[in-house]
């Protein structure tokens, strides 16, 4: 019989999982590994800024991340600075004043290394449930803006000529992906978030034909992933978060796999985002 604690780790890494692999995929679609590993990084200043201002620590790290990447949307106009080079940028000073911030906190004792990896093992009911139904209004939002937003994945100058309000929803995906980091920063840390949230998806995408399929497989994908990093966590006394993006990192290899060529395997997967002129990172 399992231990509760690790039964709750379990319960939470999959929770993750399941909102983290459906919203990966987008980044995935979009190229936007880079925006998503900013906004991550951007993670532990709203850590800091929970703490000196006594608010729980999700919902600062929430509005941290969400003035990141409104600030990214509107600094990218700048035409005398490439995309690459703000997100560079913004990711290594959002994550040393963040270390600052904490580092001149005398007054609190706080595990720096628990929140750049992740402490999933610590979690207890109320963070397995916050963690659930956080989730569950992802998913619930996702699945709303679903057709909108693969349509602006794929062409979004089409999708706007169609009347699609793509500002709206690349806003409103913006935030689901600083709602994901916030709730997933216990279990992976705030340096290994974004893997959660792309090597499940980039291992789904050769074996899924259509977007739905690929989310579906993803999300799978990462809870195998949590189950398997944390049994190598218990029995080889491995740290927990590096352990479960070690582990999804094999099943991407497995993925790359050569498969038997079937005639099903044989005709292209049509409906699967391959947009010929990915947007921005960011957009």
């Amino acid at each position: 019989m399992l231990d509760d604690f690790f039964t709750r780790a379990l319960l939470a890494g999959i929770g993750v999982a399941l909102a983290a692999g459906p919203l990966g995929c987008f980044i995935v679609w979009r190229r936007m590994a880079y925006f998503g590993d900013t906004m991550a990084h951007s993670a532990l200043l709203g850590v800091a800024l929970g703490f000196a201002l006594g608010i729980d620590l999700t919902l600062g790290v929430v509005m941290i991340t969400t003035v990141a990447a409104l600030l990214l949307v509107f600094m990218q106009r700048a035409p005398w600075l490439s995309m690459d080079t703000l997100l560079g940028i913004m990711a290594h000073s959002t994550l040393s004043i963040g270390l600052i911030a904490v580092s001149l906190m005398a007054w609190l004792r706080i595990d720096l290394m628990a929140y750049l990896f992740g402490d999933i093992l610590a979690v207890g009911r109320a963070d397995v449930m916050w963690i659930y139904l956080s989730a569950s209004g992802v998913l619930v939002v996702l699945a709303a803006i679903w057709r909108p937003l693969l349509a602006v994945t794929v062409h979004e100058d089409l999708a706007r000529a169609e009347g699609v309000p793509a500002g709206p929803v690349r806003l409103l995906f913006m935030l689901l992906i600083a709602v994901v980091i916030a709730f997933a920063m216990k279990v992976v840390g705030i340096l290994l978030i974004t893997s959660l949230l792309i090597i499940p998806a980039a291992a789904a995408r050769r074996a899924a034909r259509t977007p739905e399929r690929m989310a579906v497989l993803a999300a799978l994908i990462g809870a195998i992933a949590v189950i398997l990093g944390l049994h190598g966590s218990l029995y080889w006394d491995l740290p927990s978060g590096p352990a479960i993006v070690t582990a999804a990192a094999l099943l991407f290899l497995l993925s790359l796999a050569p498969r038997p060529r079937t005639a099903a395997a044989a005709r292209p997967a049509r409906s699967v985002p391959h947009a010929p002129a990915p947007p921005k990172e960011g957009q």
